[in-house]
Order: C-alpha cells, then sequence, then structure tokens
C-alpha cells in the first residue's frame, strides 16, 4: 500500500518540518510498513530525516539553466529527492501543460530513475458522456508514456471529485481501475475527495494499491490515521 500527500500550494516550510515530524514519528512507533510519500510546496522542501518518501510536485525536465520560475534537478538533488508528480491535473487545466509537455517532462524523470507518480483522471463531463468516453480520454493521457516503467506509480484522480467532496462509486472506481491495471502491471492509486471518512471503503476496492489524498492530508493527525488504515491492508 501507498499513502500520498499532496499538500499543493499550502503549509512553510516550519509547518512541514512539523508535520513530518510528527508522521515519521507516528509510522516509527507503529511500525508502519506502507511506502508514505509527501508532495510539500516548492518553497517548503528540505532535508527531512525518517521514513517518509520527499517527493516533489513539479519540476522542469533540466538539471539547471535559463528558465525563470522553474526548478531542476540540481535544486532536487540538494535534498536528495528522487520522486516527482506529474500530470496533474491542475498541471493539464490550469497550467495548460499538454500531454506533449506532460509525456516530454516523465521521459526526462523516467531516464533518471526518478519514481513518478502519475495522474490521470476525467472532467465530468467526459464522465457523463459513458465509460467508452472516458476510458477514452484516459488513454490521451497515457500516449508517450512507458506504462511499464519499473519506477512508475499510476494516480486515478477524477477532475470533478478533487477537492468536492464527491467521490465514484465504488464499482465506477473498481471499473476504471481494472481497466487501468489491463494497461500496466504497476502501483495504482486513486485520489479526488479521499478522506478519513471514506479512506477504508476505497482502499478495500480490487486493484487499488493505495491513494493520493489532498486537502485531508494537510492534517497530520488525521493523515496517520488514513495510514494506520492502509496499512491493516496489507
Amino acid at each position: 500500500m501507498i499513502v500520498a500527500a499532496n499538500f499543493k500550494t499550502n503549509k512553510t516550510r516550519t509547518q512541514t518540518r512539523e508535520y513530518m515530524d510528527e508522521v515519521n514519528r507516528f509510522i516509527h512507533l507503529e511500525k508502519i510498513r506502507c511506502e508514505v510519500i509527501v508532495f510539500p510546496p516548492l518553497t517548503a522542501l528540505d532535508s527531512f530525516m525518517g521514513e517518509v518518501t520527499l517527493g516533489v510536485q513539479n519540476a522542469y525536465a533540466v538539471e539547471k539553466g535559463a528558465f525563470t520560475g522553474e526548478v531542476g534537478t540540481e535544486q532536487l538533488d540538494e535534498f536528495g529527492i528522487q520522486t516527482i508528480l506529474i500530470g496533474h491535473s491542475e498541471r493539464r487545466h490550469v497550467l495548460g501543460e499538454s500531454q506533449e509537455e506532460i509525456a516530454h517532462k516523465f521521459n526526462y524523470f523516467k531516464e533518471l530513475g526518478y519514481k513518478i507518480v502519475y495522474c490521470v483522471g476525467e472532467k465530468v463531463e467526459t464522465r457523463e458522456a459513458g465509460q467508452e468516453a472516458l476510458m477514452a480520454y484516459i488513454n490521451a493521457q497515457l500516449v508517450g508514456i512507458d506504462l511499464e516503467y519499473s519506477n512508475l506509480v499510476i494516480a486515478y484522480e477524477p477532475v470533478w471529485a478533487i477537492g468536492t467532496g464527491l467521490v465514484p462509486s465504488n464499482e465506477d472506481i473498481r471499473s476504471i481501475h481494472a481497466d487501468l491495471r489491463a494497461k500496466s502491471s504497476r502501483p495504482l492509486l486513486y485520489g479526488g475527495s479521499v478522506k478519513l471518512g471514506n479512506m477504508d471503503e476505497i482502499v478495500s476496492i480490487e486493484n487499488v494499491d493505495g491513494v493520493l489524498v489532498g486537502g485531508a492530508s494537510l492534517y497530520a493527525q488525521s493523515f496517520c490515521q488514513m495510514i494506520k488504515i492502509a496499512e491493516d491492508k496489507i
């Protein structure tokens, strides 16, 4: 089981350090075997000690150079970061990253051996168009991506469920994850309004190998309880 937290544009470095200390302490005391990943904002990156894997929400496909407002691997290397989130719907739909750009980024970090948590998911109008249209939409988000890359994790996050409190039915999640499993043997996460109240139900669904948590991950105590629920499924 993998339990990942995406802070998005939340938390300072001080707040992130306090959070990481609490989660690492919990993992140590409870002897947690789940893989736990935290993606803080770029300004909160630091050399955190402990069992939690530190990831980056975004980076440019370059070591260094004249790319104002971006960070490259030289900056990530300073903190020993080897895990990156790619293809998140907010990068696609809010910040305008094309599939071509996303695939380029994926392949750059793949060549460096990074663990890549790769996100796919549909808008509500695609969901309403039916399963065939939905899978065609998701397939388009997989163009140029090596689905058997050994360090790949795929996260299914329906765009309409992110931050809305809405969650697909268990059968809908099971169906999408079954289709994704037919395409890749790599771990499959579900994301989109995951919270403590629905965590147990979600991680019990076939082919769900963990979760990518947004807003509900901002509270360390709650996130630790979610980790414990996932641990009990091992």
